[in-house]
């Protein structure tokens, strides 16, 4: 391959005026990003598919590859900064060939714009790529301990605008991952104490007068909605608007599951089965009994759409607040397999790795709010779909047991509907199974 075709300029070639490169459709129908952390300078030479800014939309973090090589002339945004698709992000004098290549590509809509993104079935890694000297492209260096041992971004930047080295904080992750916890306490440790006299500066200072009401600056803080935050609060609102739904709930007995995990636990270690895989498997099965409850409604059309797979969506939450990663195709998974990829996509969304398709297309939800400590909860529903299981914690409590009072496992289901798809004998019909299996595991294997 020659120089030109790798994006590499040959000794004659001349400069032009610098391209733009816009932000790209990143899919899933997203309209927006905010600027997290640019990876080059203006000055910085560039590759072709080389990493030059990380962005987190409404779905994900994700890094964005620049499709031509060259110098970077302009960056059109500051981080933090939240930018529209098709907006100037980065200028860069390009190569002749690099950018009439681009520029086509642009024009044609090929979808080939966002170089590597959404394009291969291979998972790119996030890790920060090394950035070119000026003389060119070179070899990525190894990478510095402190980087590799922060995973996620947001980590990374709450430590780099608090001036926190992160290369010498005691890590309480696994694997000496340093935490987003790790970070906020070694910025308590090194923030300054008041002045003595701070409280009473800040009580005797007037308090400005708005529309609204007296604004006091030191008592309120904004926090915009961006980001995972924003795009939940508009799916959770527009569930509230337009589904009506309904939540039945039921105390059961899981002693008998817990055993069970801890038989599997026993005989099998490496197959990582917990409850939550125990509980998805559960899920799945009550879904075949009642597909009626795999669906969604089309307002538009006024129809009520089952749908023939099972996408099981599952509450995470991580640093960049609640996610709903989504295992597609559940219901053709062993519970071996199931397991595997509930912590695959556990450990993807903790590290900021999901890509905006891991977190959409679910079918149905389960929520494990237990792991919160709390024993019950009416959830929203996961707009579109038509409902919602939730768990609550799992806590020794008396309970009747073969004619006597005993100490067992005990749990609280909840089941949140779309009363527009089914009604209440359905729902209950579903959670009744659901409990039955939490009882009395052997069903799993017994019914169909």
């Amino acid at each position: 391959m020659s120089e030109a075709n790798r994006g590499i300029a040959a000794p004659d070639e001349t400069r032009v005026s610098p391209t733009v490169f816009k932000l790209p459709d990143l899919g899933e129908g997203l309209t927006e990003a905010e600027i997290l952390e640019w990876k080059v300078s203006v000055g910085d030479t560039v590759a072709v598919d080389q990493v030059i800014v990380e962005v987190e939309t409404a779905k994900a973090a994700v890094d964005v590859p620049i499709p031509v090589a060259g110098t970077v002339a302009e960056l059109y945004a500051k981080a933090g900064t939240v930018v529209d698709v098709g907006s100037p992000l980065i200028a860069v004098t390009a190569r002749d060939a690099a950018a009439e290549r681009y520029r086509e590509e642009e024009r044609a809509g090929s979808g080939n714009v966002l170089v590597g993104y959404g394009t291969s079935g291979t998972r790119r890694s996030r890790r920060r790529a090394a950035r070119p000297s000026s003389a060119g492209p070179a070899a990525a260096p190894p990478a510095r301990d402190d980087v590799a041992r922060v995973i996620s971004p947001v980590v990374r930047r709450l430590a780099k605008d608090n001036g926190i080295d992160v290369g010498v904080i005691a890590a309480t992750g696994p694997g000496g991952v340093v935490l987003r916890r790790d970070v906020e306490k070694a910025i308590a440790d090194v923030a300054p104490a008041p002045a003595p006299d701070a409280r009473d500066e800040k009580a005797s200072a007037p308090r400005e007068q708005t529309a609204s009401g007296p604004r006091d600056e030191d008592a309120a803080e904004r926090v915009p909605l961006r980001g995972v935050r924003r795009a939940t609060a508009e799916k959770l609102s527009r569930s509230r608007r337009e589904i009506p739904d309904a939540t039945t709930w039921v105390d059961v007995d899981a002693t008998r599951l817990v055993k069970l995990k801890r038989r599997i636990g026993r005989a099998d270690p490496d197959a990582g089965v917990g409850m939550l895989a125990l509980f998805a498997a559960i899920a799945v099965a009550g879904l075949r009994r009642f597909p009626e409850l795999n669906a969604y409604v089309d307002t538009e059309r006024q129809e009520i759409v089952r749908l023939p797979r099972v996408h099981l969506g599952f509450a995470a939450q991580t640093d960049r607040g609640l996610v709903v990663p989504v295992v597609r195709d559940a219901h053709r998974m062993t519970l071996a397999e199931l397991a595997a990829a509930l912590r695959e996509r556990t450990e993807e969304a903790r590290e900021g790795r999901l890509s905006p398709g891991d977190l959409t297309g679910g079918t149905f939800t389960l929520n494990n709010y237990g792991v919160f400590g709390v024993d019950g909860s009416t959830p929203i529903i996961n707009h579109p779909e038509a409902a919602m299981l939730g768990v609550g914690r799992i806590a020794e409590k008396p309970w009747a047991h073969n004619g006597k009072v005993r100490v067992r496992e005990v749990t609280q289901l909840s089941f949140t509907f779309d009363h527009r798809v089914c009604d209440g004998g359905v729902a209950g019909g579903f959670l009744r199974f659901v409990a039955d299996c939490v009882e009395r595991p052997e069903m799993l294997v017994s019914r169909r």
